[in-house]
């Protein structure tokens, strides 16, 4: 918001200004003037009380002076906007806009006025109205800082970034030393797609002003331009500028996008210790211990992850990837997905991933165990979820394993039905066929089965499609 000053001088005005309604307004036919009780010398005194409170930062020994004021003379304008900024000081927001709108219709040609009116309905929420207001601001100063500034921001932070540029590029013109709006316009520059203008828009402005932030922005050019070493480099320059939780998950973020696997995991052994509250630093020092080929250092990091955040469902996804790779800390995996599916008992997959672990956890434990109570599970998880295309496979898998091979078949072609690259369900529903006497359809299943194995994604790529994801959209979540 543009706070105007209101010092000495402008005391003295509206001292004069409030002087002349008291002349005009306190005599009619040479009669005294029933209805004011205030002197001009009072009001003076008021305004000032109020305006030397304002600019001292008291903003609450401000308000009654400038209350008594406002109702003596509401047709003041400085007296209206002084008052809205002694509101919006106080984050008053509904006050504040109340006379600050009246200002505006006291002087309706006044770009500060608009200004400070537009920043009161931004910060009100009603975005609309606040663009509407920075664009009557700059027709009245088309040519100053200000103005062009605003109103670019405005449009940026409405989603019209490419209409944003014009204002922000005219404000560098106006100001080209001004970091707030070259670090605006280089944001809107890469936000739509102008990758060369923007590199060297934020590398112009790191010679006024080095910071993490455009670090970190350069790190976002780079990388969508396909420098990845460049991008790595920022990200690392913007975390030791300012280790906060999101440089160093994105620092360790790109370098685990990119397979730099032992410093991806330094860097989030040290963030983790660093801010130990944080889930998704947690689950990157997951993914880069199992990316590394570390399971039971992965199923520790993801076991913390699930704990910091109980309803994350990726933490669980990644937790029982790790836990196939390693199932000595079953008892501990058991415990988080048995807390996910009491949690979310509608969820198919919170009750699938229990079913597994305990699954896994009860075979390497007990080599007699009941499967009623996985049986259960898989069936409450296909009731929850009927494209659950893993929940048929793995009870096809189950009834199988208990000599039942009539009834796993339709388990293994719903599975299929639903996901025909399942590569398990058709080599297990060709040994199905192969044990129920039918040969023919089982010679099928495993002729398809060598053609997905020859042709399927590698282990390798499908860890980098989830890692990719899981950085992509965390850095999207926590972008301004």
């Amino acid at each position: 918001m543009i706070q105007r000053g209101f010092g000495i001088f402008a005391g003295l005005l509206i001292a004069l200004a409030l002087a002349g309604r008291s002349g005009a307004q306190g005599t009619s036919a040479g009669k005294p003037d029933a209805v004011s009780k205030t002197s001009a010398s009072d009001k003076d005194r008021l305004f000032r009380a109020g305006a030397e409170a304002y600019e001292a930062g008291r903003y609450a020994d401000a308000v009654a002076p400038l209350e008594k004021l406002v109702r003596e003379a509401p047709e003041v304008f400085e007296v209206q906007e002084l008052l809205g900024l002694v509101y919006a000081a106080q984050s008053q927001d509904a006050k504040a806009n109340e006379h600050l709108a009246k200002a505006v219709r006291l002087k309706p040609d006044s770009a500060p006025a608009r200004s400070n009116l537009a920043a009161s309905y931004a910060r009100l929420g009603k975005m609309e109205l606040a663009e509407e207001q920075f664009t009557k601001a700059v027709e009245l100063e088309p040519n100053t800082y200000d103005t062009n500034h605003n109103l670019g921001a405005a449009y940026a932070h409405n989603g019209k970034v490419a209409k944003a540029i014009a204002y922000l590029e005219k404000a560098h013109g106006l100001n080209p030393t001004s970091y707030d709006n070259g670090y605006d316009l280089s944001l809107a520059y890469f936000v739509t797609g102008r990758l060369k203008d923007a590199r060297s828009s934020a590398q112009a402005l790191l010679k006024i002003k080095d910071t993490a932030e455009l670090h970190n922005l350069l790190a976002q050019i780079e990388e969508r331009d396909g420098n990845f070493i460049e991008a790595a480099n920022q990200f690392q320059a913007a975390a030791h500028l300012d280790p906060s939780e999101g440089n160093l998950f994105d620092w360790g973020g790109e370098l685990l996008l990119h397979r730099t696997l032992d410093p991806a995991v330094e860097v989030f052994k040290q963030a983790t210790e660093r801010y130990p509250q944080s889930p998704r630093l947690m689950v990157g020092l997951g993914m880069a211990y199992y990316a590394r080929g570390n399971y039971d250092d992965a199923v520790k990091a993801f076991l913390r992850g699930a704990d910091l955040d109980p309803s994350d469902a990726r933490c669980y996804k990644f937790l029982s990837r790790a836990y196939d790779s390693s199932p000595s800390q079953a008892a501990d995996v058991i415990a988080r997905f048995r807390r996910y599916a009491e949690m979310q008992p509608s969820n198919g997959l919170a009750l699938y991933y229990y079913a597994m672990s305990l699954w896994k956890g009860k075979r390497a434990q007990d080599p007699a165990f009941d499967p009623k109570q996985i049986d259960s599970l898989l069936r409450r998880a296909i009731t929850a979820d009927s494209k659950l295309a893993e929940a048929h496979l793995q009870l096809g898998n189950l009834t199988a394993d208990q000599g039942k091979f009539a009834e796993a078949i339709p388990e293994y072609l719903r599975a299929l039905e639903l996901n025909s690259e399942l590569v398990d369900a058709h080599y297990r529903l060709g040994q199905a066929y192969v044990r129920t006497s039918q040969k023919g359809k089982a010679q099928e299943q495993f002729q398809v089965y060598q053609q997905l194995r020859a042709q399927h994604l590698a282990d390798l790529d499908k860890q980098r499609a989830d890692i990719r994801q899981f950085v992509y959209s965390e850095k999207e979540t926590a972008r301004p």
